[in-house]
């Protein structure tokens, strides 16, 4: 049975590894000429993300790259005084297992542990999708697969190509997100510094293993700005626009988006699907169900969800009628957790008022004179709040009949 993925980026090669892992042909189309190795910018894998990755073989990988970032100097526009926070008690509330990692050093290593079994295409994208399953691709080559998966994140083409305009489907939750590659002239290891203003913040990071480093910017604005997701240079005048006049390494770090090797800019943007599936094509990860970039923990859903899109395959034997009604029932109440958390979180993450910048220092200094033991305890209360994202429940279908059964191809 073939399988075709579009995205080679996190969620395509998770599943790809799981897919064929079960006897499915994987090819997997991926728009960039080449695998990404430019760092990207940190992703949080929470409890069941590394359950999965323990299961893929990849453990080690994965923790010889985490970025180790365990403690936040915070400065405040209009104070002298910054704030520390020590990272390891939030997380430690927020997940009993968690590692961060770079977003292209995870999909590295998910590539490496595929690339022998999976048909990779890269400097290729869909260009059509019949009801059959007949693809054309923008190369101009054609192919026939039983199955096509969107992996292809928020911007997704398999979805707008079978679902629809993208802009049916996003809900714009109030913030923007860039992400820029610069020097680690502060000699950050371990170690996140930073600037937060009312409706704006900017923070630095480094890492022991990274030649370099992230700065990140967050900000609000009233009404949605008015750019293109592939217009680079009017993302960067943007982000100057609104960081002007921000003091502390704000100016060094803008004058880095003339030099720096990646950039990623977008917005704040929830998707809300009622169906991730239609006919031989369903999506998975960022593509079908994105909480939102940063606030939403969308790269632990999105190893979820690839777990359990391929685990379903394989119970039902490639039957997709039964399938993916079958995936979307077993995630949704996942996804729809992930939304409201990423809706609260996008509101409190970068202070909209001069209050809410006193508040959010003020609860910095409550964490870090509460014992871990305390804060762990009160975030466990409910799993609708910090703890979402260890509360889900992974199947085990490695004892389903058709993933020990299924044949290489059909």
């Amino acid at each position: 049975m073939r399988i075709l993925i579009s995205g080679a980026s996190v969620a395509g090669p998770a599943l790809a590894y799981w897919l064929t892992r079960y006897g499915f042909a994987v090819t997997l189309v991926e728009r960039a000429p080449a695998p990404r190795k430019t760092g990207g910018h940190a992703v949080d894998l929470f409890r069941p993300a590394m359950d999965i990755v323990e299961k893929m073989g990849v453990l080690e990988r994965v923790m010889a790259k985490k970025t180790g970032i365990e403690r936040l100097t915070m400065h405040r526009e209009g104070e002298s005084r910054p704030v520390e926070l020590e990272l390891r008690r939030v997380m430690t509330a927020v997940s009993d297992r968690h590692v961060e990692i770079m977003r292209d050093d995870l999909s590295e290593i998910f590539y490496e542990a595929t690339r022998d079994d999976v048909d990779y295409v890269f400097g290729d994208s869909i260009a059509s999708i019949s009801e059959a399953g007949e693809v054309t691709f923008d190369s101009g080559r054609t192919g026939a697969f039983d199955l096509v998966i969107g992996a292809d994140g928020l911007h997704s083409n398999v979805r707008r190509l079978v679902f629809g305009p993208e802009s049916q489907f996003t809900t714009w939750i109030g913030a923007y997100l860039a992400v820029v590659s610069v020097p680690n002239y502060l000699g950050l290891d371990g170690r996140m510094e930073g600037v937060a203003g009312v409706g704006r913040m900017a923070a630095v990071y480094g890492a022991g293993h990274m030649d370099d480093g992230r700065a990140g910017f967050f900000f609000r604005t009233p009404q949605q700005l008015d750019y293109h997701h592939r217009d680079i240079p009017r993302q960067k005048e943007l982000l100057r626009a609104h960081f002007d006049g921000m003091g502390w390494e704000v100016p060094r770090l803008l004058e880095e988006l003339d030099r720096t090797p990646a950039f990623y800019f977008d917005s704040i943007t929830q998707l809300r699907l009622d169906t991730w599936s239609r006919g031989r094509v369903t999506l998975v990860g960022d593509a079908g169900y994105c909480p939102g970039p940063a606030v939403g923990g969308s790269t632990s859903l999105a190893l979820v969800g690839a777990y359990i899109l391929a685990g379903e395959l394989a119970t039902y034997g490639g039957d997709h009628t039964r399938a993916f009604p079958a995936y979307e029932a077993e995630i949704g109440d996942y996804v729809r957790r992930s939304r409201t958390f990423a809706v609260n979180a996008a509101k409190r993450i970068v202070p909209g008022t001069r209050f809410d910048l006193w508040a959010l220092t003020g609860m910095v200094r409550l964490v870090n004179h509460l014992p871990v033991a305390l804060t762990t305890a009160a975030a466990k209360i409910s799993s609708k709040g910090v703890r979402l994202h260890d509360s889900i429940a992974l199947k085990d279908y490695a004892s389903t009949p058709w993933s020990r059964s299924l044949p290489a191809s059909s």
